[in-house]
Order: structure tokens, then sequence, then C-alpha cells
């Protein structure tokens, strides 16, 4: 499910971009391209860390139900998702660490640091939808929003939840670990298979954030007509879709005020919300 998603929303980018094949001829170029090598680069770190990522995306994806099915039952799906977006943290580190560049460590670095500021917000997103439905189990969360989603009612941790997100799979306007100021930043020096995995993990993470972000706000497969699963992977392609489309339509922000926003917006907006839905629930 998780490679089919990756898919679709690589094949997504490219049709909105108007070039619906070129993810496809895009993935061919670079398998067959032969690996950039700096010099006393440390292969295995950067090896460990483009592959990472994609396991990352993969693992978090075994905890997310579509409908009534999930790969993985879990009680803590919650934690499980939030641990290996974590995971991601060291991924692209390593990356931006291991090729020697001073491109790709910058990158890296701006990545901690971009991490560590949304990565509050974010859990404290999440939270808000486990205390309202007093569980961290995504199937028993997306169970308690019959007749009223959690994104209706507590829409500003919904909105935290999307804005972290894609801090969390630097995308969008928050691509400066990957920028173009920094000829790629922790992408700079990755090429041919290292280049396409660790583009794969990118993309799957997104992909997963999309669908962690069903039964969390928008009610899991809960609908009419259509089987649950249906469903949950319709909601998930219309949040795919929109986060997706940021990319093309809001420009990145220069990285210190972004930060600033993280800290002092974010964060204050995030405990909030998550005190009147304490106070709901008590």
């Amino acid at each position: 499910m998780l490679g089919v998603l990756a898919v679709a929303a690589a094949t997504l980018r490219g049709a909105l971009a108007g070039r619906p094949a070129a993810p496809f001829q895009e993935a061919v170029r670079l398998l067959t391209m032969q690996r950039r090598v700096t010099a006393t680069s440390d292969r295995l770190l950067t090896r460990i860390g483009v592959i990472s990522l994609p396991v990352a995306a993969a693992l978090a994806a075994l905890v997310v139900p579509f409908g009534d099915r999930v790969a993985v039952g879990s009680g803590v799906g919650v934690v499980w998702f939030n641990a290996m977006e974590v995971v991601a943290w060291g991924s692209v580190w390593l990356a931006g660490w291991g090729v020697n560049s001073a491109y790709a460590l910058v990158g890296g670095y701006r990545f901690l640091a971009q991490g560590l500021a949304y990565e509050l917000p974010h859990m404290f997103a999440l939270i808000t939808a486990a205390l309202a439905a007093h569980s961290l189990d995504l199937r028993v969360i997306a169970a308690a929003q019959d007749g009223l989603w959690f994104a209706v009612w507590m829409p500003v941790a919904f909105a935290v939840y999307l804005v972290s997100a894609l801090a969390m799979t630097f995308w969008g306007p928050f691509d400066h670990p990957v920028g173009g100021d920094l000829a790629g930043g922790a992408m700079a020096e990755l090429s041919g298979p290292d280049r396409l995995v660790f583009l794969a993990g990118r993309y799957g993470l997104l992909t997963v954030a999309a669908a962690v972000a069903v039964p969390l706000f928008l009610g899991g497969g809960a609908g009419p007509l259509l089987p649950g699963w249906l469903w949950s992977l319709v909601k998930t392609c219309a949040v795919l879709a929109l986060l997706v489309w940021t990319r093309g339509r809001v420009p990145t922000l220069r990285m210190g005020r972004f930060m600033t926003a993280a800290w002092t917006v974010l964060i204050p907006a995030a405990l909030l919300q998550m005190l009147v839905v304490g106070i709901v629930v008590v």
C-alpha cells in the first residue's frame, strides 16, 4: 500500500506540473546513473541514512488503518508513527553528514533545527486527538469521531498537524534542508540509485503523514455507500493532494521567519487547542 501511495504522490506531482510520465522517466534515469562519490566520504553512514528514510516511512505505514484493515494492530499507533518520524531526522542527518560535503552538512543541520521547532507542535496535535479519544490507538481515535470529525471541533490541531507534517517531510515552503540555495542541501551529493531511494523515502513519508491525518482528524473510513478502506483511501488522496499542492503554490519562507512562527505561534496555538479539548473531555 505504501509503495502504491508513494507512486501516486509522485505521479500526482507530475500531473500537476503537466508531465504525468515525468516521475517514471526520472526513476529510470536515476537507476541507470552512476553514483557520484565525494572524497573521504563515509559510504556506510551515507547508505544507512539513504536507506533508513524509506524504511522509516514503511514502518510508520504499518499502523495506519484503512477502514477496519491495518497491517499491524497497535495500541500505541500514535507513538509509533511519531517515533518513525524522529527516525527520519537521523536519516536526513546521516545522508548529509556522510557524504563529506559542506552543502549537504548544512542541509542536515537545517533539518535538525527545523525538526526541533516543528516536532513540539506536531506532537501536541497528535496528543490532542488522542486525548479526545482516550487512546493512542489510531483505530480507536477514528471510531471516536462517529458523527463529528475531530477536524471540525479541533481545527487548530488539524491545521497545526498539516503544517508540521510539511516541515517534518521538508516539503513545499519548508524545503530548506534540500533547498536550491545549498545546491540541493542534504541531497546535494546523492546521485543515481541513492538519490532515487532518498526521494522515494521523502515521498513515502509525505504519503504516510497524509494517511495518518485520516484516522486522526477525518473520521477514518467512515462514510456513506463506499467500503471503509476505500473512504480512507479517498480521504488520504485528498489530504495528499493538498500537501503536494503547497509545493508549487506556497513560496519558500525565509528560515528564520518560519522557525520563529513555530516557537511563538504554532506551539501556543496547539497548547490552547489541547487545553480546550481537555476541558471538554473532562
